[in-house]
């Protein structure tokens, strides 16, 4: 099963859907709102004259809001379609940032660079079924001194969803469609992988990253998951037997 094709395929799919959507907010993006949250503005801090690699970065609203405020930005991700989007974002805002079709390992396997920052965010790490290459490609690409900023939701919700939490042999193929408002039924075939919280620290100690920061979230900044409720000036709450479930978490390590 070549799950790089498959994920690519569903992505590209993908991609068209996003950038019509109000849940990407294209139009705002153009006329100069912000795409980031306050959970990794806080925890990323100042990134004027920082260089920046955003790996799974869609079709680039997050790395060029980096860009906006001030960091020289690499954006990587698997979908051609994102890419060019991408692209056509940065041309349109004269923003200069690079942009890279590859899927993750591959890049892995030939980048040169190095960078200060390592960012990545919301939904991107159950599509790669190796955490450890994952954190090495992280580690070999950061300065000494470097930071990885990653802000990834909580694989609780995947549990209470019916999921595993703890990672399997096996990988989820399914039909699925997207989660934004504009989703007409079409489905594609996806290819994703569980990882727990201890999984993805493990990862990073592994590949020789000193962790900084680990935090823990109940509120998301997306309404994405069945049963949110709206909870003012903080986002979306899903609560479990009356408690707050987890739903994201945030990691900050050190090179």
């Amino acid at each position: 099963m070549d799950y790089i094709e498959i994920n690519k395929q569903a992505w590209n799919k993908r991609t068209l859907v996003h950038f019509d959507s109000k849940f990407y907010d294209v139009a705002g993006f153009l006329e100069g709102k912000t795409s980031l949250n306050p959970i990794e503005l806080a925890q990323v801090g100042n990134v004027q004259g920082k260089s920046l690699l955003h790996l799974q970065c869609h079709f680039g609203l997050d790395s060029l809001s980096w860009s906006r405020l001030g960091a020289k930005v690499t954006g990587v991700d698997l979908s051609s379609d994102a890419i060019d989007k991408a692209r056509w974002l940065a041309d349109k805002l004269v923003i200069d940032a690079n942009f890279i079709e590859s899927d993750l390992y591959h890049f892995g396997a030939i980048n040169k660079q190095q960078f200060d920052l390592v960012f990545s965010s919301y939904g991107a790490l159950c599509w790669l079924p190796d955490l450890n290459g994952w954190a090495q490609i992280i580690s070999d690409a950061l300065n000494e001194g470097g930071e990885l900023h990653l802000v990834e939701f909580h694989g609780i919700t995947d549990l209470l969803s019916g999921y595993a939490y703890f990672a399997k042999d096996q990988p989820d193929v399914e039909q699925e469609g997207t989660y934004t408002e504009n989703c007409v039924g079409e489905k594609s075939t996806t290819v994703c992988w569980s990882h727990s919280l201890s999984e993805v620290i493990n990862a990073l100690l592994c590949a020789g990253l000193t962790l900084v920061e680990v935090n823990e979230y109940p509120y998301s900044p997306y309404n994405c998951f069945e049963g949110l409720e709206f909870v003012e000036g903080e986002g979306y709450q899903l609560l479990y037997k009356g408690q707050q479930v987890p739903l994201v978490y945030a990691i900050k390590a050190r090179k």
